[in-house]
């Protein structure tokens, strides 16, 4: 297994709300257990995202939320396949109910971009899956 950071996604959510989303998760081998979000899923990616962020942590208001879709876009390296997943996170997602994604994209390295569905700056991350 193998950890996966990206750094923020900078975006316009439903409107003019200005918005930040945040993932982190887990490149693995497989398979997952039948309890995951993607029971029996091998050598992808798992990821857990999150809306905004709490200035005082998770019992105070959580500030850059807004309603999005997180685009994944994904390029593996070394068989050279590549896709893109999606899902709408709504601002409600934050750090204590984050949202989860399922990436299958085989094992090798491989570089995922996240983005939105509005007007976005993109994060880029490169991983190794086992």
């Amino acid at each position: 297994m193998t950890d996966v950071g990206m750094a923020p996604v900078w975006t316009l959510g439903n409107g003019i709300c200005a918005g930040m989303l945040v993932a982190s998760g887990n490149a693995f081998d497989g398979p997952l257990a039948e309890y995951s979000s993607a029971p029996g899923a091998v050598h992808s990616i798992e990821l857990r995202i999150s809306q905004g962020f709490s200035p005082l942590g998770e019992w105070a208001s959580t500030v850059l939320a807004c309603d999005a879709t997180a685009i994944i876009d994904w390029q593996n390296l070394d068989t050279g396949q590549s896709g893109t997943v999606s899902q709408h996170i709504p601002a409600t997602n934050t750090s204590t109910f984050p949202a989860y994604m399922h990436v299958a994209t085989g094992p090798g390295h491989v570089r995922l971009t996240m983005r939105t569905d509005r007007p976005s700056i993109p994060a880029t991350t490169d991983v190794v899956v086992p």
